[in-house]
């Protein structure tokens, strides 16, 4: 017996079970592709997520303190801070500081002044004093150093600052961390009248955090 052949609409020419599977091909495309963008377009659970942490600065500080024959010791008021994972990989966070250098407060409206002016933080042409991390390196169970751009009275420099985080695993916490630099490299050559003052400044931080989503970072020990 013959088989009955002919042509369709789309030009296919075949038997009519050849026409019904190529009907059903076509007809089938179209559910896929919706299907396709729908995967995409709805949230996976099974996607990564990653931990966002919020800085609290009403909790936080900022200190600073060189050794001098008059103590020199001071905070600054007004700042910014964040930190930022790109995966949970602890290793993977960015922590960036910013701060107000005019916000500089020793309690002592001279020094306060003479630290703002040109022979220090040179305040009014460079307003920011900041710290963004570029490298994580995890030293202990909860201690890491951070290496990063660190900008004062517009030099840069790289400089290491040694934080504890009090918090693994929890959903708030907080980083107590340390950074010293020689401030003659970044132009500070100057001593207020009177007052003799070492080369070595020391950054005392103490952020406090909360992870509002996402699940915890991931420690290497």
């Amino acid at each position: 017996m013959k088989s009955k052949r002919g042509v369709s609409a789309n030009g296919f020419t075949g038997t009519n079970s050849e026409r019904d599977l190529a009907r059903g091909r076509t007809h089938g495309l179209p559910l896929a592709i919706l299907c396709l963008f729908a995967f995409c377009a709805l949230p996976s659970t099974n996607r990564a997520q990653v931990p966002v942490y919020e800085v609290t600065p009403v909790e936080s500080t900022i200190k600073f303190g060189v050794a001098s024959s008059v103590p020199i010791k001071g905070t600054f008021n007004k700042w910014n801070a964040s930190l930022k994972l790109s995966s949970t990989d602890v290793r993977s966070a960015v922590l960036d500081i910013e701060i107000q250098a005019d916000s500089v407060d020793t309690g002592s409206r001279m020094k306060n002044n003479k630290l703002k002016s040109k022979d220090f933080f040179n305040a009014k042409d460079s307003p920011m004093i900041t710290f963004k991390s570029t490298k994580v390196v995890q030293t202990g169970p909860n201690t890491f150093d951070l290496e990063g751009d660190f900008t004062i009275r517009g030099v840069t420099k790289t400089e290491k600052l040694t934080v504890t985080d009090n918090g693994k695993g929890t959903t708030s916490g907080s980083i107590a961390g340390t950074m010293a630099f020689d401030r003659k490299e970044y132009g500070m050559n100057s001593n207020i009248p009177f007052i003799k003052i070492a080369n070595r400044v020391e950054v005392n931080i103490s952020l406090k955090w909360k992870r509002v989503s996402g699940p915890p970072p991931v420690f290497q020990q």
